[in-house]
Order: structure tokens, then C-alpha cells, then sequence
């Protein structure tokens, strides 16, 4: 598209500048979600941060709220996901367990800055409660591993599971706040100690 004067334009409304898709946007307002807290970032905020006007934004979603909506689902669709590839759902509960114990830390890693945003959730609107509520089933799905684990032999009887699960997430989610990718801790290797730690402990053997 091109303005009266020649100058190509895009939906960002913005002379000379490719147009803004909607995961750029995404990641744009997930990234000042981050750093100013949901309600005290105005769209005003974001079109500053795209370099472009608030009709621009409005093109790809009807409101703030709905930027929100699409991050959260985003974080909490990949997690979901783990849950129902077949290592997740095929073979003893223990392998199960790693297997998405594993997963959740690689969606972590890959969508960081969309988990952040899940976690510093506080409830405050039927969005953030309804994100709560699906982040709270993935918790029960795999509190219930972990009792088929233990039921197994493979875990601990005498830790209650929900017990072992917060403890569990409580070490993978503290991952957002130290975690910087593209350091020289891979991906890979994280998940790995993260398993290695969980299951065996920090003890020499």
C-alpha cells in the first residue's frame, strides 16, 4: 500500500515501515506486560513501544484484553500440548513424569517471556482467572502422574503429591527469574538438571 506522496505504508499506519503482524505485536506487548504489570500498561504505551499509532494495534485486536488473552493462551497451550504427546501419555508413569517435567521446562525456555507473564498472574480479571483455572488443571494433571508414580514404586509414598508437584514446579518456575537464553546454559542441558535434581537429587552418590 502506498500513501499520495508515493511512500509505502503499512497497517502500522506509518510511512516507510513494513507492517507490524499480530506475533510481533504479541511479543511486543508481553514484553511491556513484563516489565510494567498488565494494568499500568495503556495502549498508548505499546503503540510507543511499535513505533505506530493505537488505531494500528486495533487492527489486529479490539482491545488490551485481548492482547492478554492470545499471551496467555500461548503459554498455556504449549504446556497442555506436552500433556498430550505420546510421551506423555504412553508407558510408566515414572518415564511419563520426566517426560513432561522435561517438556515444561523446553516450553519455558521457548515461550519465556509468555510464561513470565503467566506466572505473575494475580486474578484480577476473568481473563487472568480463567488462565489460573487452565494453569491449575495442567497442576492437577500432573499431580496425578505423580500419584500413579508413586502407586508404581518409582516415586516416594510417604511426600503427599500435591506436595511434590508444587515442589516441583515451585523449582522449574523459579526459572524465569535467572534464566537468560542464549547464555551458556542450553536449553537441553537445563532440562536436564532440572530432571537430575527432581528425581535424583543433589547428593554424590
Amino acid at each position: 500500500m502506498t500513501s499520495a506522496t508515493g511512500e509505502r505504508r503499512g497497517g502500522n499506519g506509518r510511512a516507510g515501515r513494513d507492517p507490524y503482524d499480530l506475533a510481533a505485536v504479541l511479543d511486543i506487548a508481553t514484553a511491556a506486560f513484563n516489565e510494567f504489570g498488565y494494568e499500568a500498561t495503556s495502549m498508548g504505551v505499546l503503540a510507543e513501544r511499535l513505533g505506530t499509532s493505537k488505531s494500528a494495534i486495533y487492527y489486529h485486536v479490539t482491545s488490551k484484553e485481548d492482547l492478554l488473552r492470545l499471551a496467555l493462551d500461548r503459554a498455556l497451550g504449549e504446556l497442555e500440548r506436552v500433556l498430550e504427546q505420546e510421551g506423555a501419555t504412553t508407558g510408566k508413569a515414572d518415564a511419563r513424569l520426566r517426560f513432561v517435567v522435561r517438556g515444561a521446562v523446553r516450553v519455558l525456555v521457548d515461550d519465556l517471556p509468555y510464561v513470565t507473564l503467566l506466572l505473575r498472574l494475580r486474578g484480577n480479571s476473568a481473563v487472568e482467572r480463567e488462565a489460573l483455572e487452565r494453569r491449575r488443571e495442567f497442576d492437577h494433571a500432573v499431580a496425578r502422574l505423580v500419584d500413579e508414580a508413586r502407586d508404581e514404586g518409582s516415586l516416594r509414598a510417604d511426600i503427599d503429591a500435591r506436595t511434590t508437584t508444587r515442589l516441583l514446579f515451585g523449582m522449574i518456575n523459579s526459572i524465569v527469574e535467572w534464566y537468560r537464553p542464549g547464555g551458556p546454559l542450553t536449553p537441553d542441558q537445563l532440562a536436564d538438571d532440572v530432571i537430575s535434581v527432581a528425581f535424583d537429587g543433589v547428593a554424590r552418590a
